[in-house]
């Protein structure tokens, strides 16, 4: 087995990238510290063709050296806002139909795995704090809650692997299925 080359791959330009159908999803960071996190989301985001970004609070935004050692450019393909307080954000996504979904354990949240994802509606996934989770003025504007399902010791994942998860999910009902 050997890998494949870049040329095989036949990724998008940023240009084609940017003018290409994208997931019917934004993701909204609610008061994310690290900026390595930010970062990764970014990298998530570009991977599974993300439509918008949210930066809320106090989450870091572009330019910055520190989101850029791991989002590797995608800050520069992602389309991305920024927001003083998540609950604007939250309130402005669902003012324009989005369907608003805390990543979040929460009272009533859904397993991940038996999430149903409609095909014809556009989705807002809420990540929180790595120490508090999604707010909890945010997490009252927000029509539901997935939960990823866990085995092990730990209450949580770090928010740029639950992205991952969450978003996987997402794409391969929203996006492979097409």
């Amino acid at each position: 087995m050997k890998k494949k080359s870049y040329e095989i791959l036949a990724r998008p330009t940023p240009e084609e990238f940017a003018e290409a159908e994208k997931l019917p999803v934004t993701v909204v960071l609610d008061g994310i510290r690290s900026l390595n996190n930010v970062g990764s989301v970014f990298r998530t985001c570009d991977g599974f063709a993300v439509e918008k970004l949210c930066l809320c609070g106090i989450t870091a935004t572009p330019p910055d050296r520190e989101i850029h050692k791991t989002a590797l450019g995608a800050e520069d393909t992602v389309r991305w806002e920024y927001y003083t307080a998540t609950t604007d954000a939250v309130v402005q996504l669902r003012a324009k139909g989005f369907t608003v979904i805390a990543v979040e354990q929460a009272q009533g949240s859904v397993m991940l795995n038996e999430f149903g994802i409609d095909p014809d509606r556009r989705y807002a996934l809420v990540l929180g704090n790595e120490v508090f989770g999604v707010s909890d003025e945010c997490l009252a504007l927000c029509d539901g809650a997935v939960e990823i399902p866990q085995a092990g010791t730990k209450h949580s994942l770090n928010i740029s692997v639950a992205a991952g998860v969450v978003l996987w999910h997402f794409f391969q009902s929203l996006y492979l299925r097409r």
